[in-house]
């Protein structure tokens, strides 16, 4: 009966540490599904229907006792996003001063995307013309959407 007990009481274990501190569903949480119907399968073999039926039941119960406690504490808040993000990716090119035809700096390399400074202002740039290195001189050639495509100058 050690045996049994111990098979469903690390399988509980399991599945709490797979939903509590594990994301997803993985090794963890079929190892613990595999011990507690280890554990329920012994206790049929070992000790008949009846006391199978009893610790099959009680699992039951103690895995729904189990979720009620977890649901109704605050572990779910400790773990959840408490912070609201309302800000944007960014700002419309035009917002920003830029236009077909304004030249900057490149400040990475566009291999083809990368960041570069026109005027005061950083932003994400793409190449038009393949791979331009860092500190090139560039010209903005065209925007399409909110994509800034750029050309190196001499």
């Amino acid at each position: 009966m050690a045996l049994i007990i111990t098979l469903i009481l690390i399988g509980v274990l399991l599945l709490a540490i797979e939903l509590l501190i594990i994301p997803g569903f993985g090794l963890t949480g079929i190892l613990g599904l595999l011990s507690i119907i280890g554990g329920i399968v012994l206790s049929f073999t070992m000790y008949g229907q009846t006391t199978g039926f009893i610790i099959m039941f009680s699992v039951i119960l103690l895995l729904f006792l189990f979720t009620i406690i977890i649901l109704r504490s605050k572990t779910w808040k400790k773990l959840s996003l408490k912070e609201s993000i309302n800000s944007k990716v960014d700002t419309q090119p035009n917002e920003k001063g830029l236009s077909v035809g304004v030249t900057g700096v490149t400040l990475s390399r566009l291999a083809p995307a990368g960041r570069a400074r026109f005027n005061t202002t950083d932003t994400e740039v793409h190449s038009q013309e393949g791979i331009i290195p860092s500190g090139s001189k560039i010209e903005i050639s065209r925007i399409e959407e909110n994509k800034i495509f750029v050309r190196q100058i001499e």
